[in-house]
């Protein structure tokens, strides 16, 4: 099959390249590497490197390439950054996003998988862990930007008979995060820090929750939802609440890590508990997450005690 990945120099999306080509797959990736990274890009994958805001080169690589299936991982991700500027979060995640699914309408892709938030869309939820039906009452436009375009993607099957499946995730960790920020990526900021015996600042009391999801389980959601899940939204994730105290002793343990942690201010638009019911994708898409906690945790610290120590080197 031919597919093209929208944002696959990114953190997730490089991985979801790599299990497609593992799989068989013809893939090309779109991406503008302002936060993807030139050594995530599989030597076997076409490259276009194209902003989706540029709608022309966004139609030009989709009518050159002719993908079967577009999966769109292409977005403006930080939380804070939404908060701060929310029409540059829409600019990135709903023009952009339009100018893909255009495309992919105009040059009979047959369907559009695309990455959707679980954490962000449901504000403080009523019940842990949340299923997809639950209320949407998003805390920052990220979350609005996400929800807005799984609206589009149902008019754009209703309209022009392009198929989709949107994958609402979890809090995602693993290697390739990008540990010199801080945005979002509680386990890549805590484990560089611990790694160098740096001081590390948890945000509020610590006592907020995460489902916390490997992104080799992101991965293999991704090779699930090509021949299953149209016009479906699933969440991926584990279903497990995880306190942010507890990833700090787990990654403590894990790095030997002495030092006391820091309490800083919470910040404005993150959710204080949260957790996402995977029954439908266990269900619909024969899906479900492989790798522990501790596992995922373990692979993570590795990761990065190479990254560091190749920066030092």
């Amino acid at each position: 099959m031919k597919i093209l990945v929208t944002g696959g120099a990114g953190f997730i999306g490089s991985h979801v390249v790599d299990a497609y080509i593992a799989a068989g797959h013809e893939v090309a990736v779109l991406d503008n590497l302002s936060t993807g990274r030139e050594e995530n890009l599989s030597a076997e994958a076409q490259v276009h490197r194209v902003d989706v805001r540029d709608k022309d080169k966004v139609q030009g690589a989709i009518a050159s390439f002719k993908p079967e299936v577009v999966n769109h991982h292409a977005a403006q991700s930080e939380v804070p950054r939404s908060v701060a500027d929310p029409g540059y979060d829409a600019q990135v995640n709903l023009v952009g996003g339009l100018n893909v699914l255009k495309a992919a309408a105009d040059n009979s892709v047959r369907k559009v998988i695309f990455s959707s938030t679980g954490g962000a869309l449901y504000g403080e939820p009523d019940i842990v862990p949340a299923g997809e039906d639950h209320p949407i009452r998003p805390l920052s436009p990220y979350g609005t930007s996400k929800f807005a375009f799984e609206q589009y993607l149902a008019m754009f099957q209703r309209t022009f008979g392009l198929a989709f499946t949107t994958l609402r995730y979890a809090n995602i960790y693993g290697a390739r995060q990008d540990f010199a920020s801080e945005e979002g990526r509680v386990v890549a900021a805590f484990a560089s820090r611990m790694i160098e015996d740096k001081p590390v600042t948890i945000d509020g009391d610590g006592n907020q929750s995460r489902d916390l999801l490997h992104v080799g389980d992101v991965a293999t959601a991704n090779i699930a939802a090509l021949e299953r899940g149209d016009g479906g939204t699933y969440h991926i994730s584990t279903g497990v609440p995880v306190t942010v105290n507890d990833l700090f002793r787990k990654l403590a343990l894990l790095t030997e890590y002495k030092l006391e942690p820091r309490f800083g201010p919470p910040r404005k638009g993150d959710v204080y508990r949260i957790a996402l019911d995977n029954a439908r994708a266990a269900e619909q898409l024969g899906w479900r997450p492989q790798i522990q906690l501790e596992e995922g945790l373990r692979l993570t610290v590795d990761y990065f005690r190479e990254q560091i120590a190749r920066l030092h080197a």
